[in-house]
């Protein structure tokens, strides 16, 4: 691990003793943006936005059902979905350019910082969408969703740096915990605004409001501690524009990445699963509320059970990984977001025991299997290109999951149910098993250069 510093380094004179407690600090600063950026993750995208934003576009919709942002008819219960895919493609176009600069500067901090607090201002700029606002809810959800997948490139890169090998299943997924925990200690608070609106003087929409304009604060609060703890590494100059050569490093990483085939075949079959994964995330509230006709107070508590039970699932299924490996703990969590699926499929409407029960299964697989996997490709990256790298991982994790929500999106658009919407995300399960199972992880970490822990 490099101990050169820029910024925050450390105090002159450490000495090489003192570099395990340095670590665990930075862990522990580098925990709280899980912590920070979660409770926009779980209510706004996963709780309110989808239908709030769905009422509001509907409220200003044509009698047919369609509004026309830029002149487009677009049925108004897509909207959320077709936004969704297009903060994808901004945060496409950022990322390499992001992640470019963070390695050939060595500071990824100053970046975190300007993409966290872009997206919080957004998240808390939900406040003023009301009325028939849509266009400004549309427009704030792109920037708030661009600017939070911006931030993770440069948090995940740095698990290479402050975990070794042997501990980053357990520190990655200490994180995701951190995250899950935040998201529920949230969301009870938004259940005590929102259920009790009324006695707080407020109508519906204006502790929705509030709900959503919380996220941001909270977001923003909460990133001043890994901004405090974690350290900048000083890299060597080359004289050259970090973001001026943003996609010649993209290309570059690209060519490096077909030095280490297997790397990019684990990108692949993660693209393909973890699209699955971020569509059900995203669409779960607009499912349970528009098709199965449940209401905002239990969405909110089925999300709620969610963050509970994620928090047991990924440090679970951390424990899984130590004894059975990450690759095979992985493969087992798709089996059971395929299962998820057929079960959301047949779902009755009107029915919250069966959702509660659904949200429990969801909960137990879904921080697990995302943790392990930002693990399991901490090992296939080469040292020295962790942001880069990991720039890629996160347009496979968010840039390049805009396949999802478009199809979960025009399904709708086309039949008018959500149930065929739904369904049709398992072939993302099944086909992302089908190829993460032919990647030999072993060979591929040995090939990246790295040493293989025991289990993995």
């Amino acid at each position: 691990m490099s101990t050169g510093t820029t910024g925050a380094a450390d105090p002159a004179g450490k000495q090489p003793g003192d570099r395990a407690a340095a670590r665990r600090r930075e862990q522990h600063g580098w925990y709280f943006y899980d912590f920070a950026c979660s409770v926009y993750s779980t209510s706004v995208l996963t709780v309110f936005l989808g239908p709030y934003l769905t009422s509001v576009a509907k409220a200003a919709a044509d009698p047919d059902g369609f509004v026309h942002p830029l002149g487009i008819p677009v049925r108004a219960g897509s909207l959320f979905a077709y936004s969704v895919s297009a903060s994808i493609v901004v945060a496409v176009i950022l990322m390499p350019i992001v992640g470019a600069a963070a390695d050939r500067t060595g500071r990824k901090k100053p970046l975190l910082a300007a993409a966290a607090y872009t997206g919080a201002a957004a998240t808390a700029g939900m406040f003023f969408l009301d009325g028939h606002r849509y266009l400004l809810g549309a427009f704030l959800l792109i920037v708030a969703n661009a600017s939070i997948s911006v931030s993770m490139v440069l948090y995940n890169a740095y698990l290479p740096q402050i975990a070794e090998p042997e501990e980053r299943d357990a520190v990655s997924s200490r994180g995701w915990a951190f995250g899950y925990t935040s998201g529920a200690l949230v969301l009870v608070l938004n259940l005590i605004l929102y259920s009790g609106h009324e006695s707080f003087g407020l109508t519906e929409s204006d502790a929705v409001r509030i709900c959503l304009a919380s996220a941001g604060v909270w977001w923003g609060a909460f990133t001043l501690v890994p901004l405090r703890r974690l350290r900048d590494r000083r890299v060597a100059a080359d004289g050259e524009g970090a973001v001026g050569s943003g996609w010649k490093q993209l290309r570059e990483t690209l060519k490096d990445m077909r030095r280490h085939p297997l790397t990019l075949s684990f990108l692949l079959a993660y693209l393909v699963y973890n699209d699955g994964i971020q569509t059900v995330i995203s669409q779960a509230s607009l499912y349970g509320s528009e098709e199965l006709g449940l209401d905002q107070t239990t969405l909110i508590i089925a999300v709620l059970l969610v963050q509970i039970l994620a928090v047991a699932g990924a440090l679970g299924m951390g424990r899984l990984a130590r004894v059975y490996g990450a690759k095979r703990t992985i493969l087992g969590s798709l089996v059971v977001w395929t299962a998820i699926l057929v079960a959301a499929y047949l779902l009755p409407s009107d029915a919250p025991v069966f959702f509660f029960v659904l949200a429990a299964a969801i909960g137990l697989v879904l921080g697990g299997s995302q943790a392990l996997s930002r693990s399991l490709f901490s090992h296939l990256v080469p040292r020295g290109k962790e942001a880069e790298y990991f720039s890629a991982y996160e347009m496979s994790d968010r840039g390049l999951s805009w396949l999802g929500p478009l199809v979960f999106g025009l399904a709708y658009q086309l039949t008018g149910s959500y149930r065929e919407a739904i369904i049709s995300l398992i072939v993302f399960f099944a086909l992302g098993a089908v190829l993460l199972a032919r990647v030999p992880v072993r060979r591929a970490i040995t090939a990246a250069g790295n040493p293989v822990p025991e289990r993995i």
